[in-house]
């Protein structure tokens, strides 16, 4: 047996978080659709909301006011990151009782390693749902997970019984379970990555099992070798318990290209507050040490446009999209992306002044 088959990795994913979060907060908000996120004007962005909403459409990441189209009765209600990082340390702690080997993604989800577990006979399944049940009796909170021999499996089982459920992957399953798995599912196949799949007649992981490894590095370049991987079922990655960022960004691929810098703007402006909430989720705003721009153009290529900023500025992302789009010589835009580099955390200890 090998090693990989050996692991037993559970990723938990609370329920939509921060609406859950207000709606424990303000129980008059259960039995409505409601959204966190900033004001219902054009450049408000939805940070998450419940699943009564969801039925209308509303999504993470989507502009408040396409949200209100959608659900004209939806509550917008501002986000408290101070309450739901007091609450996100409750979850984490819960954590701890059962293994120290966590690698934390966000405020809501986690990965953890359970391999060598004897708590519960070593039931990677019976350990979830005492974390999930833990949860639930200390914060009124719902999570799903998923368990599987490896992180990749993990985060595709936890999203396949929500709410407040979970999904497990056996070894002796994985082979089964990958073949038929569409190719969404797999980080990294945005929209325009499907649409390419799609035309090449690639739909599930059994399709991609098919092409050789030459075949898919020749059309997607390094992305081939982790697609290919992938729907093999296979993630070496360990769970880092310790690890540094160095970045925090975000992006978005376009339903249509764009054919101005304007255009670009505006996208950019919707992007903005969704960063700024990363950060903050990551409390890294003191290690900023650069800002960035990416475009992806109509024929794939893309470019990256940084300088050294100390913080977050809209006027200074201008700048970097205008040079940017420069680069295109006006073709058009099928993605873009805004981030910011960190400095190291030793780097940024030494930056901090001192305080005698």
């Amino acid at each position: 047996m090998s090693t990989e088959l050996q692991r037993k990795i559970i990723h938990i994913d609370m329920d939509c978080f921060f609406a859950a979060v207000e709606m424990r907060e303000q129980p008059a908000l259960r039995n409505l659709p409601i959204a966190v996120g900033g004001a219902s004007d054009r450049r408000g962005v939805i940070a998450t909301c419940n699943y009564i909403a969801r039925r209308y459409g509303v999504r993470s990441a989507m502009a408040t006011s396409q949200a209100l189209r959608l659900c004209p009765d939806l509550k917008v209600v501002p986000g408290r990151m101070s309450l739901y990082k007091e609450v996100s340390k409750q979850v984490h702690s819960i954590f701890q009782r059962y293994t120290k080997h966590i690698e934390p993604l966000s405020l809501d989800e986690a990965y953890l390693d359970v391999s060598g577990n004897r708590l519960l006979r070593g039931s990677a399944s019976l350990l979830a749902e005492q974390i999930r049940a833990e949860i639930y009796q200390h914060t009124g909170l719902t999570a799903s997970a998923g368990v599987a021999p490896n992180k990749f499996l993990a985060k595709v089982a936890s999203d396949l019984n929500k709410p407040n459920g979970q999904f497990v992957i056996a070894p002796q399953q994985v082979d089964d379970f990958v073949r038929q798995m569409p190719l969404e599912k797999i980080p990294g196949v945005g929209k325009a990555t499907l649409e390419r799949l799609h035309r090449l007649n690639l739909r599930t992981a059994a399709d991609i099992q098919a092409v050789a490894l030459e075949s898919l590095i020749k059309q997607f370049g390094k992305f081939g070798v982790s697609l290919y991987e992938r729907c093999h079922g296979r993630d070496e990655r360990p769970v880092m318990t310790e690890r540094t960022r160095k970045s925090v960004g975000v992006e978005t691929t376009l339903a249509e290209d764009l054919t101005s810098e304007t255009a670009c703007q505006e996208v950019v402006d919707q992007l903005l507050p969704d960063l700024l909430r990363r950060i903050d989720n990551a409390d890294v705003a003191h290690r900023i040490d650069r800002c960035g721009i990416k475009l992806k153009f109509a024929d794939f290529r893309q470019t990256t446009v940084e300088h050294k900023q100390s913080a977050v500025s809209r006027d200074f992302l201008m700048d970097l999209l205008a040079e940017a789009y420069q680069r295109g010589q006006g073709m058009g835009i099928r993605l873009v992306g805004i981030s910011v580099g960190l400095r190291s955390t030793a780097q940024a200890q030494l930056a901090l002044p001192f305080d005698g």
